[in-house]
């Protein structure tokens, strides 16, 4: 379990692997509903996600990611089982668990002291490149929020020195914006590092968002603690687990 300097006065906490009930490849807190691990088991290890909150599993929000851009804003109350098909959200109602899943890919927490408003989004390359951050803080800000008052928690993900990317990737990157050559390092003719870390926090310092965290762990090296979907396709595992990163507004 990972916590944020700059979120303690709010619920939040980014998970590890540890902690639940799985077993195999997905030892043990993996809470990857599309992963090919027991459905039981899954629910038993988002249930206890929810126990940690003193809170019902109905009040976590689970999102279908997609690596997409599309933020969503919840402003009322959710039907049970409903599917959410978005890779942001954000609220300001009280006890909603807002969950994100990754397993390489970075988990980001909003929140807006000022307005009592949170968000959170999954931001691999293709989200963050494509706008899933600017869409989550759009949301942020529709309910009321100034960027400018806005603090972000930057969650476990792939380091600069374990994600290696092709040529491809970085010329995608810089014809986007030449800036971007910044955040790789060429290792060979065909092959770059990307520091994905790096390139979410000038885009958040690009949206005026000044008050930045992050929890300096690689998810790819520290295989004890974290699931991560490059080592085990590196290892040749047919599947890997996923981590949650929870915030929620306590009605207390």
């Amino acid at each position: 379990m990972f916590f944020a300097d700059n979120l303690k006065d709010i619920d939040h906490c980014f998970f590890s692997r540890l902690g639940g009930n799985s077993d195999g490849i997905y030892q043990s807190l993996n809470c990857g509903k599309g992963s090919l691990d027991s459905k039981k088991i899954v629910n038993q290890n988002i249930s206890n996600i929810a126990k940690y909150y003193n809170l019902n599993q109905n009040n976590i929000i689970m999102l279908h990611q997609t690596h997409s851009n599309k933020s969503i804003l919840l402003k009322n109350k959710h039907k049970k089982n409903s599917k959410f098909n978005f890779d942001g959200i954000v609220t300001n109602k009280k006890n909603l668990i807002l969950s994100i899943l990754t397993a390489d890919c970075a988990p980001l927490l909003f929140y807006d002291s000022k307005k009592t408003i949170i968000g959170a989004c999954h931001a691999g390359w293709k989200g963050a490149l494509s706008g899933i951050i600017e869409n989550t803080i759009k949301d942020m800000v529709a309910l009321g929020s100034r960027a400018e008052n806005i603090k972000c928690a930057i969650g476990p993900c792939i380091g600069e020195n374990s994600y290696y990317v092709r040529d491809d990737l970085f010329k995608f990157f810089t014809l986007k914006d030449k800036k971007n050559t910044q955040f790789f390092i060429k290792t060979s003719a065909t092959q770059y590092l990307f520091s994905l870390k790096n390139f979410i926090k000038n885009k958040l310092k690009l949206l005026k968002i000044s008050d930045i965290s992050s929890i300096d762990l690689d998810t790819f090296s520290e295989e004890s603690l974290c699931f991560s979907n490059r080592r085990s396709i590196l290892k040749k595992e047919n599947d890997y687990g996923r981590m949650i990163s929870t915030i929620v507004i306590k009605d207390y």
